[in-house]
């Protein structure tokens, strides 16, 4: 797939354009990434990343960026023994993950709607 989009970037003026847009395209449908506790899912097939063909896969960034990455931090922290156990059951880290997920579910949605106010406001004033 990707050197396919590659080979449709071409070399002109419009290149760049076009690389975003047809990137951001064909990233939308994919699905997106949720927090979850494993110790409350049975299924550990929900565990593997697709796109890197790994059974087990956690992500997180830097911990000064979000809630869920000083989350991550911790536990994976805790199960390496670098750092004492956390004192949370599982079903309360699991209503922490499902919250950050309708926060990051919300904030993708605004700034969608962001992106389709002000390209109807280009279109506007172009017109």
């Amino acid at each position: 797939l990707q050197k396919s989009l590659n080979a449709t970037f071409g070399a002109d003026k419009y290149s760049r354009a076009r690389k975003e847009v047809l990137t951001y395209m064909f990233s939308r449908p994919m699905q997106m990434a949720l927090y979850f506790c494993t110790g409350v899912l049975d299924d550990e097939t929900l565990f593997h990343h697709y796109a890197l063909n790994v059974p087990f896969y956690t992500h997180f960034t830097s911990p000064i960026r979000r809630y869920a990455d000083i989350v991550v931090h911790r536990l994976l922290s805790a199960s390496l023994g670098v750092s004492s156990p956390i004192r949370m059951e599982k079903e309360d880290i699991q209503r922490q993950a499902e919250h950050c997920n309708d926060r990051k579910m919300a904030s993708k949605r605004v700034q969608e709607l962001s992106t389709e106010l002000f390209f109807s406001v280009f279109v506007r004033v172009r017109a």
